[in-house]
């Protein structure tokens, strides 16, 4: 697996990198289609080591990955614009992480509904009653073509993070809104 080449950005906090992937909300994933990528931003959840997501269980996304499981995800957050005296040494201020592995579809109704409970309640906590459980997942359809929720986890093979961590006061501010 590549590894940073820009070794002053490279983040090897293991604690900071795994706050990172449980509270940052969305991230890309990039898949292998042919002859061009296709990339897409994601809900998704970090449990036991692996990113979880969901989809419908048709559509562009499944063909994909039932056709090729290899993918990256990668989640980033922007904090702003460095400023310098020089302005082809402007800079940004980042964290991110990019994964690397191959995406399964969870075919064990179990850990399906445990990745959808997380998803659930990073996304909406405290909102619905009621756990969701092994037997509502195997019975759940999609609205729109009847087919069965389809829930993947990413077994990792490889990860990088890096981030440009800077001073507020070296972002630049705009007084325009």
């Amino acid at each position: 697996m590549d590894q940073v080449r820009y070794t002053q950005r490279d983040c090897t906090d293991k604690e900071k990198i795994e706050n990172f992937l449980l509270h940052e909300r969305t991230g890309v994933l990039g898949m292998v289609n042919g002859t061009f990528p296709y990339a897409i931003p994601m809900n998704y959840v970090w449990h036991k080591g692996s990113v979880y997501f969901h989809g419908m269980g048709s559509g562009k996304k499944e063909d994909i990955l039932s056709q090729s499981p290899p993918v990256c995800f990668t989640i980033y957050q922007e904090h702003g614009t460095v400023i310098d005296p020089v302005p082809c040494h402007a800079d940004t201020a980042y964290m991110s992480v990019m994964l690397f592995g191959k995406a399964e579809k969870v075919t064990d109704f179990e850990e399906a509904a445990e990745a959808l409970q997380r998803l659930v309640d990073k996304y909406m906590p405290e909102y619905y009653n009621n756990s969701l459980t092994s037997n509502f997942i195997e019975k759940y359809r999609s609205s729109l073509d009847e087919n069965p929720v389809s829930v993947y986890r990413i077994t990792l093979q490889g990860m990088t993070a890096k981030e440009n961590s800077v001073e507020s006061e070296k972002l630049f501010k705009s007084e325009i809104h």
